[in-house]
């Protein structure tokens, strides 16, 4: 059963730093596809940051690029979500999401569509 569990929002000043952590069990990393995404009040989920291991693709948010960084560490089945220059807009639920991926899935690793699996949300408020 695949399972996944964000963890690591809270309250930060812009301009602050935070790392997410997304534990994940149940699956192998390097046959899906795993994202964190966002969802602020009153707005669509968007995807964040995505990777599919099979083929290396990675996809970023032009909004975050340069401020984020997703990684893993596969020993511990954990993916992270690293935050800096934090601002007010970065203000949401993130979620993590993962998905079977080979690299020819109707859907790129940066669509919400891909994604069947996903954890329960983390709060990040960013305060101006």
């Amino acid at each position: 059963e695949v399972q996944l569990q964000a963890s690591g929002g809270g309250l930060v000043q812009a301009g602050g730093s935070l790392r997410l952590s997304c534990a994940a069990s149940g699956f192998t990393f390097d046959e899906y596809a795993i994202g964190w995404f966002r969802q602020a009040p009153g707005k669509e989920r968007e995807a964040v940051a995505c990777i599919g291991s099979s083929d290396g693709t990675t996809y970023y948010a032009d909004s975050v690029k340069g401020r984020f960084t997703m990684s893993s560490d596969n020993a511990k089945n954990t993916v992270y979500l690293q935050m800096n220059s934090l601002k007010p807009e970065d203000t949401a639920v993130y979620y993590c999401a993962a998905d079977p991926y080979n690299g020819s899935n109707y859907y790129s690793v940066g669509s919400v569509l891909l994604y069947d699996y996903w954890g329960q949300g983390t709060l990040v408020t960013v305060s101006s």
